[in-house]
């Protein structure tokens, strides 16, 4: 078996990198005394929420200096154990152009070596293993590959989130992560 028959595809906002709470935070600075606490789905409702998270990623460094996530580096780990051909797989903001070369940057400091994808259909791209927090990516990606897998690290907006292809990671079910590569890696393995 070439080793190119095992990709595995990991996001990174969501995943391996703190977007929301780092967003959170950002967005709790910009609050006036009588706006409401946001959440990532409001952005679609309200202009100002839409602008202001708009702002604040635009801001130089900002992607950069995202804080690692502990879901996304422990599937990660389970992958480079089992011998998958890891590539980071991102999509790049349209309003923030910068971020592409932030995210990039951010993958050399932590991943040293690993290959990047920065996309605008996460779809298109080949693995056998998909790694990504987002349903609608999810969704997308899983249309094209019907045998392929997919851990979703837990997030609040893929609760309740279901495919038969699809492995929600929350951190108590390891085992059950570790037990679905392994047959995806026995399954490329078989003549």
């Amino acid at each position: 078996m070439q080793k190119s028959e095992l990709v595995a595809l990991v996001d990174m906002d969501g995943t391996l990198c703190d977007y929301e709470g780092t967003m959170s935070r950002d967005m709790e600075k910009l609050r006036s005394p009588g706006d409401p606490a946001v959440f990532p789905d409001d952005e679609h409702e309200n202009p100002w929420v839409r602008e202001r998270r708009s702002l604040i990623r635009r801001q130089s460094g900002w992607w950069r200096h995202l804080p690692k996530l502990k879901l996304g580096f422990d599937v990660l780990g389970e992958l480079q154990a089992q011998g998958f051909e890891v590539h980071v797989l991102t999509k790049g903001p349209v309003a923030a152009p910068s971020a592409w070369t932030e995210k990039l940057e951010w993958c050399q400091e932590h991943l040293p070596g690993t290959p990047v994808t920065i996309t605008m259909d996460k779809g298109l791209v080949y693995g056998k293993v998909l790694v990504d927090d987002w349903p609608p990516y999810v969704e997308r990606w899983l249309q094209w590959r019907p045998r392929g897998l997919v851990i979703l690290p837990a997030q609040r907006w893929n609760e309740g989130f279901s495919h038969p292809n699809a492995l929600r990671y929350d951190g108590s079910n390891f085992t059950q992560v570790r037990e679905a590569l392994a047959r995806i890696r026995e399954r490329a393995e078989s003549p």
